[in-house]
């Protein structure tokens, strides 16, 4: 097992060595400058600017010098923002963006477990195609139109909520609820999948017929069957939900990580883009990691056959 540990901590820290070399590379290949109003710059200011962030040196040098600062923890200072660690920006940014995905994420997990387990215990039922429909609807129904129904219904008409900007905890609720849409019914459209595939296996009808209650051959055997697949799908949707989702933030004016991104990319502002990218790449890798070991608490053969990997 230590040897799997190791050998997924080297292609982890691979990856990350990767994407970060492309990241630095693909910003070099931006036209202009990543100073703000470099039209109000003159070529000696622009120089200047240059040499003092290193910018003046051939690119294999300046590549050399991001690299030995990214292995210290250093992701550089923004152009953008007068010199402020990216860092600090991205640590400032993560907390709006990580409250509404984790709201997002706890809500639409248990909203969309409960309608799954409900339609793929009643099929061909009322249930069932109410379920069916909602899971669609909630996949089909772009999010901006979702997020700006619930903050014109229930933010300005029925005022039971801020309809926008972040000024308390109860600014986070719309957000939420809009993002939790997309979890619900991708949730529930893969647990009902992955029930009624278990539920027709010979080994459910065995558990039944040794006289196991109908409560513990669903938790035990078809539910917990079941959850693999959806773990599998939780981990990047997770990950894009918390990170921040560009247009829920936009309407509601969430001061999150996903508009900081697009800000930076309009800006040019090459540090904050790659120590974003790489924020956002870690926390995808880590999710996959932890993916793995839950698939080893859900289910033990796998989790063997890794020790027997290893």
């Amino acid at each position: 097992m230590i040897r799997f540990l190791l050998k997924r901590f080297v292609i982890m820290a691979t990856t990350l060595f990767i994407i970060a070399t492309v990241t630095f590379f693909l910003m070099k290949l931006l036209p202009g400058t990543p100073y703000s109003r470099p039209d109000k710059l003159t070529e000696q200011q622009i120089a200047m600017m240059n040499k003092k962030y290193g910018l003046d040196q051939p690119v294999p040098i300046q590549y050399a010098r991001y690299m030995g600062n990214l292995i210290q923890g250093d992701l550089g200072v923004s152009f953008h923002y007068k010199g402020r660690p990216v860092s600090q920006i991205i640590l400032e940014r993560i907390g709006p963006s990580a409250l509404i995905g984790f709201q997002a994420l706890i809500f639409g997990s248990m909203i969309g477990l409960g309608l799954g387990i409900i339609s793929a215990l009643k099929p061909n039922t009322l249930l069932d195609y109410g379920s069916v429909t909602l899971a669609v609807l909630g996949m089909s129904i772009p999010s901006f139109v979702l997020a700006s129904l619930l903050q014109y219904y229930i933010g300005v008409k029925l005022k039971w909520l801020p309809p926008g900007l972040w000024e308390s905890y109860s600014s986070s609720l719309l957000p939420s609820l809009a993002l939790s849409v997309i979890v619900i019914a991708t949730v529930a459209r893969f647990i009902r999948g992955e029930m009624l595939e278990v539920l027709g296996q010979e080994y459910i009808m065995t558990a039944r017929a040794k006289g196991i209650t109908e409560g513990g051959v669903m938790i035990r055997h078809v539910l917990r069957n079941s959850l693999i697949p959806v773990v599998t799908m939780m981990g990047p949707l997770a990950v894009g939900i918390i990170t921040g989702t560009l247009v829920i933030e936009k309407i509601f004016s969430v001061p999150g990580l996903g508009e900081q991104f697009v800000l930076s990319i309009m800006s040019k502002d090459y540090s904050v883009i790659m120590g974003v990218t790489l924020f956002y790449s870690a926390l995808f890798i880590l999710t996959v990691f932890l993916v793995d070991v839950f698939y080893g608490i859900l289910d033990p053969r796998i989790r063997e056959s890794k020790g027997e990997g290893a």
